[in-house]
């Protein structure tokens, strides 16, 4: 597994002090959406290696960040580049959207 694994504690260092555009999926374990988007989330974190960071933040344990960035509806999915969300798209979409909502934030 290529994506890591973000909580409370290490959104800061891994996300907002990353040197590479992060992609975070905001998640639950009981939400079926999330479940179909995992494997897809994954294949983008394989594709993107060294260019970019995946990371998924499962909401029910880590509310604090999830609440910081007012995630109302899971799956979400955050661009973050310098610290900053530059990007966002929410629910069950295509592989091709997310990478390309991320591959534009990559230099």
């Amino acid at each position: 597994m290529s994506e890591i694994i973000l909580t409370d504690a290490n959104f800061e260092t891994e996300v907002l002090k990353s040197e590479v555009p992060v992609f975070v999926d905001f998640w639950a374990p009981w939400c079926g959406p999330c479940q179909m988007m995992g494997p897809v989330v994954e294949q983008i974190a394989e594709e993107l290696a060294g260019k970019a960071k995946v990371g998924k933040l499962n909401v029910d344990e880590n509310g604090v960040t999830a609440g910081h960035y007012k995630v109302m509806s899971i799956p979400t999915f955050l661009v973050f580049k310098g610290g900053e969300v530059v990007d966002q798209m929410i629910g069950g979409v295509p592989k091709e959207k997310l990478k390309e909502m991320l591959e534009k934030h990559v230099s």
